[in-house]
């Protein structure tokens, strides 16, 4: 077999792949169109007879969508920027400060890795109870302002900084928080940009924290919201469908949008550190 045609193979499998992996995302956005009972008949339809817009209509207009939608893009957007300043300043300082037990805090951290997040829920609720942050978007964002696993990439990026750039500044009299914001920074640009996909997603997405920490209707992000909608709408699959795609859309164009920086960022910490 030639170079050429196992490049065909190989391409027509991904292809192959490709497809059956968009499939059910295409099929959710097209029955987002359909109208009312519609994708109940059998054999389902793959696309709408006659398309409308009744179902997303019906979600921002009569179900509050809106409302939840600019929950998420705060409750998200928040936790990702705050991440972003608190992990990308823990993993530097991991990486290239000099401080009394630093490696056995690093590994103390690393350790925590393997404890489920679900077994500290309970305490952080009650921390935050005590703190008045119940049912606000404080106590939503807080779970997600610093992860180990954030501060455990940009270190190993980091550690790729030469020291003597580092010790350069330093001598032309730049103070560390200047280095930090002129020097650090730009040099880990491709790694925040993909621990900001991270944090994003795994905030937009998250259901089971918002869900214990929201108990104002009026607060709900997307993914509780839809939860909340589909036991009142239990056979409307149409509009459940639209509300599927509107809880996907963002976090998708997102990830396209920035998919370069994405991809460069997992290669680059693949073999930095």
């Amino acid at each position: 077999m030639d170079a050429r045609m196992a490049r065909a193979i190989v391409n027509g499998l991904l292809l192959a792949l490709a497809v059956i992996s968009l499939a059910p995302l295409l099929w959710m956005l097209s029955v987002s169109f359909m109208q009312p009972g519609e994708a109940s008949g059998f054999p389902p339809p793959l696309l709408p007879s006659d398309a409308t817009w009744h179902n997303y209509h019906q979600l921002f207009a009569q179900a509050g969508m809106g409302r939840y939608l600019l929950n998420s893009l705060i409750i998200a957007t928040a936790t990702t920027a705050i991440a972003l300043l608190l992990n990308t300043a823990a993993g530097y300082a991991f990486a290239k400060l000099h401080f009394a037990g630093r490696e056995a805090v690093f590994r103390t951290l690393l350790a925590a890795l393997v404890i489920p997040a679900q077994v500290t829920m309970m305490p952080l609720f009650l921390m935050l109870k005590e703190l008045g942050l119940v049912n606000t978007y404080a106590g939503a964002v807080v779970p997600g302002m610093a992860a180990v696993f954030g501060i455990f990439l940009v270190r190993q990026y980091a550690r790729s900084i030469p020291d003597e750039l580092l010790e350069a500044a330093r001598i032309d009299g730049a103070g560390e928080a200047r280095i930090f914001f002129q020097i650090v920074l730009p040099a880990l640009r491709p790694i925040l940009v993909t621990l900001a996909i991270f944090t994003f997603m795994a905030s937009w997405n998250d259901f089971m924290w918002p869900l214990i920490m929201l108990s104002d209707q009026g607060l709900h992000t997307l993914p509780v919201a839809l939860a909340t909608l589909s036991r009142e709408h239990v056979q409307d699959n149409e509009l459940m469908m639209a509300g599927s795609v509107v809880t996907v859309l963002p976090v998708l164009l997102l990830f396209l949008v920035l998919q370069r920086y994405y991809m460069q960022g997992l290669l680059l910490g693949s073999v930095k550190g």
